[in-house]
């Protein structure tokens, strides 16, 4: 483990019932790969929604350049609903 302090990563509404109720949780991640796989380790019930395909916000952007999008501890991360273009 590192001592790099957690991403605070904040669900919608549909994930939390798996994720224990909470709306927010945290784990040790730099990328947005990390991220995800860091919350179905910690919150297995999350890993069919984050395999169906989630959108990822971090500082109010979109990811859309994949999962190695970097990180930091005090970024403010979003899991959502997949969002598609039309």
């Amino acid at each position: 483990m590192s001592n790099r302090p957690p991403v605070k990563v904040h669900l919608w509404s549909g994930l939390r019932a798996v994720a224990d109720g909470h709306e927010t949780v945290e784990v040790e991640a730099k990328t947005v790969g990390e991220i995800l796989t860091g919350l179905v380790a910690a919150h297995p019930g999350l890993a069919d929604a984050i395999e169906a395909g989630v959108s990822v916000s971090v500082d109010g952007r979109i990811i859309t350049s994949g999962l190695m999008e970097a990180v930091e501890p005090d970024s403010e991360v979003f899991l959502m609903q997949r969002l598609k273009g039309g």
